[in-house]
């Protein structure tokens, strides 16, 4: 039976594959998935055992990804599982940009008197803000999240303008119509009074907001973080708030300088910490890790190809080999050797990463064993693995 743990850094000490100086796993040194959140797996060696690793939530950076490939390990993530739940905190960071509403609550908790709501009507006046109807929001990203807030922005009645020259398919159908896209990032920098990012940490994209790119803000614009950090570079966030080329930045990351200055608002990564996101990226992570193990199928992986096909056969066999020329047909001629008749099969790559699922009848244990000893001998495949649909 194939073994699934949550991985929550406490296992038996001392084995090869999870030291006692390292992290390690419960209750078994030899799981074939991993289900995880935000413990850093750069200080694990998982082991050979490990099939998947599935990540309740989007950002991978806790996990190598390079290691991953070389061990024939297939990581998923779980996009959109806390999406509403980020929406939801764009919505109250937007309106506590635009309305005093800590600096007017902890005034109100200082007064006294049997004449408070004399006091309050009296300093209400000191407290007034701005409103968001109007104004022009631009977002940068809309994938899951972002399509959502353009969205529940546009119901505020806030103009929208969007930036994201990767949007899929699924999402621009979701998109409204009457929301504009920019051509590039500039027009909509140059457009917006609020700018709000959604978009995955790349190398690619690293300091994507810098000196440039605030420069080329409204004066007096308003800058929210809620993607990742490496997104904006910190330091030209500070001189653009002490130059007061914008009015406030509010962001999920931070360091100390940042969190520290009088014009920015932090909070400690919660941007997706609610317990209705917090069950749907468990479940959702639970969901894949099952397809992937029982049937090979892989959806929402963020190091290996997207690969399904139905299973119709009663026996399957998968490939993960390196994405170099002529390997499909390597391996159907050590199947031919064995008169292994291939019902249906695909293969698909990923940059350097292919995978290969073949579906056949029956094998008996004996004769897979050879095959797959075969197979492993080819120097560019680095798994071997069989799933019959009966077990």
């Amino acid at each position: 039976m194939l073994d699934i743990k949550t991985y929550n850094m406490i296992a038996p000490e001392g084995t090869a594959e999870f030291p006692a100086d390292k992290y390690t796993i419960n209750e078994t040194d030899k799981p074939a998935a991993l289900l995880i959140r935000s413990q850093d797996m750069h200080k694990t060696r998982f082991g050979t055992s490990v099939l998947a690793i599935a990540r309740a939530g989007v950002g991978v950076n806790n996990i190598p990804l390079v290691e991953a490939n070389s061990n024939g390990t297939v990581v998923f993530n779980t996009p959109g599982s806390n999406a509403n739940a980020v929406k939801e905190l764009i919505v109250a960071m937007l309106i506590l940009s635009t309305r005093p509403v800590f600096s007017s609550v902890q005034w109100a908790k200082k007064l006294n008197g049997a004449d408070v709501s004399l006091q309050t009507e009296k300093g209400k006046n000191h407290f007034a803000g701005t409103e968001l109807q109007g104004k022009t929001i631009g977002i940068i990203g809309l994938g899951s999240v972002g399509s959502r807030v353009a969205r529940a922005t546009a119901d505020l009645g806030m103009h929208v303008i969007g930036y994201d020259p990767y949007i899929s398919v699924e999402h621009a159908w979701r998109l409204s119509n009457d929301i504009p896209r920019a051509k590039d990032l500039s027009e909509l920098l140059q457009k917006s009074d609020y700018v709000t990012i959604h978009i995955p940490y790349t190398e690619d994209n690293k300091d994507l907001i810098s000196s440039k790119e605030l420069a080329e803000l409204k004066d007096g614009a308003i800058l929210l973080n809620y993607s990742r950090w490496g997104i904006v570079n910190e330091n030209a966030v500070i001189d653009a708030l002490d130059s007061h080329k914008i009015a406030q930045y509010l962001t999920d990351f931070s360091s100390e300088k940042v969190i520290k200055h009088e014009n920015t608002i932090v909070t400690p990564h919660i941007g997706g910490t609610t317990l209705e996101a917090e069950i749907n990226g468990a479940i959702m992570a639970a969901q894949t890790l099952k397809k992937y193990l029982e049937t090979g199928n892989i959806v929402n992986s963020v190091n290996f190809p997207a690969v399904e096909m139905p299973f119709d056969s009663n026996f399957r066999i998968t490939l993960i080999h390196q994405n170099v020329p002529n390997m499909v047909g390597r391996i159907t001629t050590i199947l031919a050797k064995y008169d292994i008749n291939i019902d249906n099969m695909i293969n698909r790559s990923r940059e350097q990463i292919a995978y290969t699922m073949i579906d056949t009848d029956n094998i008996s244990e004996k004769t897979f064993n050879k095959l797959k000893n075969e197979l492993i001998e080819i120097s560019e495949v680095i798994r071997v693995r069989e799933i019959r649909k009966n077990r």
